[in-house]
């Protein structure tokens, strides 16, 4: 098996500069959508705990939706007018700016629109980037090393928002006397996390802009390119016939998604009302599992050019039904922490192979279009996966029969993703 290009080389640069965009966007979810500001909203802007709660999914929801729909249209755009980075560069530097107008959000509920808003439109800008940023990828690496790049970006990434919250919370959170004399009076000290993530997203941002080679602009501007895109998309979807194995692919990606998105929405909830785990062992939960899942992502991207990318999720869901039967059936809390953070171990080699599958797929002039598909994908049912958790805990009275749904909806995703075809070898044999 070869090894990439050394990082010294163009080629080596362009990609570690590529899988570095990791480290520098992960900030946000980790920082802003995660730890630290939706935790200063729900608990000190919002009017209340529940209520806060519900405007805040509904922010999210509501960004989500736009991902889906604004996603394959400009990524068909994207597409005909030849060049990503200038929409990458959008779309970062809007994520980036959003954020950092959070900084005027006071402990007040008069607050509570302005900032819902902009994290909106934040979370809008920052799924919208990823679309951009993953297109890229088929064009970086050949198919035989693509497992191990989309592995060590997925690293990356866990690294760097676990980094940045890290930091977050020495010099601004959790200290006696924050960085720069910041006061905590009126949460100066937690609204400074914001600027902090902003900041962090555009300079470590930098590499990718500067290092990574774009495809040349096509011959359409920007208006027939807008126009043709919408004309493409809708052709796309109406000849889907002539793209089954990638919607076959999609579908199965979106029910095992929501099997995972719904363990990371839920899997704190669980643990402080199953287990009665505290707020700073759920920080040290959410840490400790982001550490296996970065591990796991950067250490599988070589068994995905190994095995394809096909086997590797097959063998990141069995992990994962392992610990989640585990956590549903264990008692105390030793035990739960003893299967919790193995878990993550499986986390990131299911989001780093699954994007290594469709880079695998998607045909060479409609990557962009084809990976705002995949966003689609993984946003269109993002509410079924709550909802049936939801359902079955108050149908039953109980987290553990409502922690069964992610269960279900991980073999339901392995049993559609069984019979396709695994794209390394379709490639390898029409080569």
């Amino acid at each position: 098996m070869s090894l990439p290009p050394s990082v010294t080389s163009p080629l080596g640069r362009a990609r570690i500069s590529w899988a570095f965009y990791d480290w520098a966007n992960s900030a946000f979810p980790t920082v802003i959508i995660t730890f630290v500001f939706a935790a200063y909203f729900t608990k000190a802007v919002g009017t209340d705990v529940t209520s806060a709660t519900g405007d805040w999914g509904m922010a999210m929801a509501l960004s989500a939706f736009a991902v889906a729909i604004m996603g394959p249209l400009l990524g068909a755009v994207a597409d005909l007018g030849g060049r990503r980075k200038p929409w990458l560069l959008f779309f970062t530097y809007a994520c980036a700016i959003a954020t950092a107008l959070l900084w005027f959000v006071e402990p007040d509920p008069a607050w509570s629109l302005y900032a819902l808003i902009l994290v909106g439109f934040a979370n809008f800008a920052f799924e919208m980037g990823v679309v951009f940023y993953n297109s890229m990828l088929p064009s970086l690496a050949p198919k035989k090393i693509m497992g191990r790049i989309s592995g060590w970006a997925w690293g990356f990434g866990y690294a760097g928002g676990l980094s940045c919250l890290a930091l977050a919370l020495v010099a601004f959170v959790q200290t006696d006397n924050p960085l720069f004399g910041i006061p905590k009076e009126n949460a100066l000290n937690i609204r400074a996390t914001v600027v902090l993530v902003a900041l962090w997203f555009v300079v470590f941002s930098l590499p990718i802009f500067l290092f990574t080679p774009d495809k040349k602009a096509g011959a359409l501007g920007f208006g027939p390119a807008v126009k043709s895109g919408v004309t493409t998309l809708f052709m796309t979807i109406k000849n889907i016939k002539k793209h089954m194995p990638i919607a076959k692919y999609l579908f199965a990606r979106m029910i095992y998604t929501d099997g995972t998105n719904t363990l990371f929405a839920f899997g704190g909830i669980y643990a402080a009302g199953t287990f009665g785990m505290t707020f700073s062992e759920l920080i040290m939960l959410g840490i400790a599992i982001n550490v296996t899942a970065g591990i796991g992502a950067a250490v599988f991207g070589w068994i995905d050019d190994w095995i394809g990318p096909k086997k590797t999720i097959l063998i990141a869901i069995a992990g994962l039904l392992f610990f989640c039967v585990a956590l549903v059936v264990v008692e105390g809390k030793t035990l739960f922490w003893i299967f919790a953070v193995p878990l993550g171990t499986f986390v990131g080699p299911i989001q780093a192979a699954s994007r290594t599958f469709m880079a695998n797929l998607v045909p060479p002039d409609m990557e962009t279009e084809m990976f705002g598909l995949y966003a689609l994908s993984g946003k269109a049912t993002s509410f079924v996966g709550p909802a049936l958790l939801g359902w079955l805990t108050v149908m039953f009275d109980s987290q553990r029969v409502g922690m069964t749904s992610i269960i279900i909806f991980l073999v339901v995703g392995a049993l559609l993703l069984l019979p396709l075809p695994d794209p390394t070898r379709a490639n390898k044999a029409n080569n």
